[in-house]
């Protein structure tokens, strides 16, 4: 890309589309009644400078209970009288360290609902200063760092399937070597991309 990602991103996080779902792929898997979707938040933080910008992801510890050993964003549930960018930060500096002082907010990627009951808002950073990044124990099993034009690619991206709880389900994927990209964190990916597009349009 001839600009810098970051600057298309910026530019087209009010023109994204609609909400998503982990159903959209799977019309006939959404559930027939309304049901409760528990509020969640995840960070989506860009760092580094204009030739070489990344995203900051991170393997889930096997042995939690939901989403186990699976690629994530640093993020969780929303706490009583708390805000989605409350929880992303909150959630951000318990489980990779990142200091409240070095983020930078640019805006929202639509709510994702997931199989699982949440509705995610992925709230979108710019890192204004370096740090260390610190897995949380029990919670965080690994911090990686995967370079934001990749994610930025449409190209990168396929559907695939597999069988869940009996019965084919189809779902976004965007591998980067040895980190297999799947689910809600590569639909919630994918609309950045879609954004970074709308920034170059």
């Amino acid at each position: 890309m001839e600009n810098d990602p970051l600057t298309l991103v910026r530019g087209g996080l009010s023109k994204v589309g609609g909400d998503s779902s982990d159903f959209d792929l799977n019309p006939d898997a959404a559930p027939t009644e309304e049901r409760p979707a528990h509020p969640a938040a995840v960070l989506v933080a860009i760092g580094g400078g204009r030739t070489n910008r990344w995203i900051y992801l991170t393997r889930r510890s096997p042995r939690l209970k939901h989403h186990p050993g699976q690629i994530a964003f640093p993020g969780g549930k929303l706490d009583p009288d708390e805000n989605a960018v409350e929880a992303a930060l909150r959630e951000a500096r318990e489980e990779i360290g990142l200091p409240g002082n070095a983020v930078e907010l640019i805006g929202a990627l639509p709510t994702h609902e997931t199989v699982t009951g949440f509705r995610i808002t992925p709230v979108v950073a710019a890192l204004s200063a370096d740090f260390d990044p610190a897995p949380e124990p029990g919670e965080v099993d690994e911090i990686f760092r995967v370079p934001l034009p990749h994610v930025l690619d449409p190209g990168n991206y396929a559907i695939e399937s597999r069988i869940w709880r009996g019965v084919p389900r189809k779902f976004h994927t965007v591998p980067w070597g040895p980190y297999y990209i799947w689910g809600a964190t590569a639909r919630m990916l994918r609309h950045l991309a879609d954004a970074a597009a709308r920034g170059q349009a």
